[in-house]
């Protein structure tokens, strides 16, 4: 019979008690209404503190990342660097538009140039020291963005050449008559 003494706990324990000569459910609600919002306060103060905490905790699980594979895409109108995990997961990148050329600047070798150094920076502070290289396209800042990675420090394994080349698949279009 004690122990269900002791479980047994009145329904509301934040609830104030209500005094015997209160008027009616009036009173209750009244103060009620400020033991919300200082709970509602010390509740958003705890929540800034965990965002905080999470975000330290966010920058700290960032690990360096030694060697992985940079992607360089030579197109006739742009070229766009990233370097990569091993895995595949982008992390850090750069574009010719991002750089800040515009129109028929961004397929020229040296907008290559300055782009794969961006993104190269980026990489090297987040620890990479070694890539892979894949190249893709046939454009102007083929070989420079690869003279420009190695020249930014980081050590280049491999060159691949990944262009996409047709076995005579689809039909060409019609020749242009100039």
């Amino acid at each position: 019979m004690s122990e269900e003494a002791n479980r047994k706990e009145p329904a509301a324990p934040d609830a104030p008690a209500a005094a015997p000569g209160a008027a009616g459910p009036a009173a209750p609600a009244a103060e009620a209404a400020p033991a919300t919002s200082e709970a509602a306060a010390i509740l958003n103060e705890g929540d800034a503190q965990k965002a905080a905490a999470d975000a330290k905790a966010r920058k700290a699980k960032v690990k360096a990342i030694p060697a992985g594979i940079a992607f360089v895409r030579a197109s006739f109108n742009n070229t766009m660097v990233s370097f990569a995990d091993a895995r595949g997961g982008v992390i850090a990148w750069s574009s010719a538009g991002k750089a800040g050329f515009r129109g028929s600047r961004k397929c020229t070798a040296f907008a290559a140039t300055m782009v794969a150094q961006d993104a190269a920076r980026q990489a090297v502070a987040k620890g990479m020291h070694e890539v892979e290289v894949r190249i893709q396209g046939a454009g102007a800042g083929r070989e420079s963005a690869v003279r420009a990675i190695q020249s930014a420090g980081i050590h280049i394994s491999v060159v691949k050449d990944c262009t996409p080349i047709p076995h005579n698949g689809c039909r060409p279009r019609k020749r242009r008559r100039v």
